[in-house]
């Protein structure tokens, strides 16, 4: 009988990271999430503000959105959020109510993200563990790539 050993972070990120190539194909600002609960991604979300004009569409937000359809649940605790890039201040605020367990991200976003206003206080809930600079080098290339890009 086969043990599924559980899957790195590191394979968590490539993951989220394969989610970030596709919104930057598309001209979005390339942000990918994958929701992992019990070792298996049960929702992916990629940057779609452009695409649906919708300044709320994050990676974040429509990961989330698909965990609480898949789970029939508006609340994911024993679920891990991987992100190429930290959470902005609004994405915080949904992974608060979703009282997720656990948030990688890759790069931090010195500019946007949640860091910057929350300094040394947590917006994310109390229960959460946080992780980040996983694969940091890889997501910040992507975001410097695309806006390099667009100058």
């Amino acid at each position: 009988m086969d043990v599924l050993l559980p899957k790195s972070d590191e394979y968590f990120m490539q993951q989220a990271l394969k989610e970030a190539r596709i919104a930057f194909d598309e001209g979005e600002v390339p942000v990918g999430a994958v929701i992992v609960l019990n070792n298996k991604i049960i929702a992916r979300g990629h940057n779609q503000v452009e695409k649906l004009n919708d300044p709320t569409a994050h990676a974040e937000i429509i990961a989330l959105t698909s965990a609480f359809n898949f789970l029939g649940s508006k609340y994911v605790p024993d679920a891990t959020l991987f992100v190429t890039v930290e959470p902005c201040l609004m994405c915080a605020g949904a992974l608060y109510w979703s009282k997720i367990g656990r948030i990688v991200w890759g790069a931090d976003d010195e500019k946007n993200g949640h860091q910057r206003i929350t300094k040394d206080q947590s917006p994310f809930h109390q229960k959460a563990a946080i992780t980040s600079g996983i694969l940091k080098e890889e997501c910040a290339r992507l975001m410097k790539d695309f806006f390099k890009q667009m100058r």
